[in-house]
């Protein structure tokens, strides 16, 4: 019996609908952090007294900048979800770019957006 150079269409829909699901996750989780960048909720310190104002405007500054952080970090997960996408479109879903064997469903399904098995990590790694 030859090893599988790919994923089965079936396996390759089962994927795509878990990659579906964390994309819509993790856009959730982007809007509420850009929300927060923004102050779009309107819950700052504008209508506290300027006592208050001053002590707070430094934490909320690094308030703002963890949030950029961790906004940054969800964009980047979410542009990783979505070619995980194009990759299932194109049926190279799940095959490691480096080793061209097929990633455990185990790990893709830790991480969806993975495109070296472990061997291939961990030799890059050295």
């Amino acid at each position: 019996m030859s090893e599988k150079t790919r994923y089965s269409d079936i396996e390759l829909a089962e994927f795509k609908e878990l990659i579906l699901d964390k994309l819509a996750k993790a856009q959730k989780d982007y809007e509420l952090l850009r929300d927060g960048i923004s102050n779009a909720d309107g819950n700052d310190i504008m209508d506290t007294s300027p006592t208050f104002k001053v002590l707070e405007e430094g934490a909320a500054t690094l308030s703002k900048e963890e949030s950029g952080r961790l906004a940054q970090r969800q964009m980047k997960f979410i542009q990783h979800l979505q070619a995980a996408l194009v990759r299932v479109e194109n049926k190279t879903y799940g095959v490691c770019r480096e080793t061209g064997k097929l990633i455990p469903k185990e790990r893709l399904r830790a991480v969806p957006h993975a495109t070296l098995s472990i061997e291939a990590k961990n030799d890059n790694k050295r």
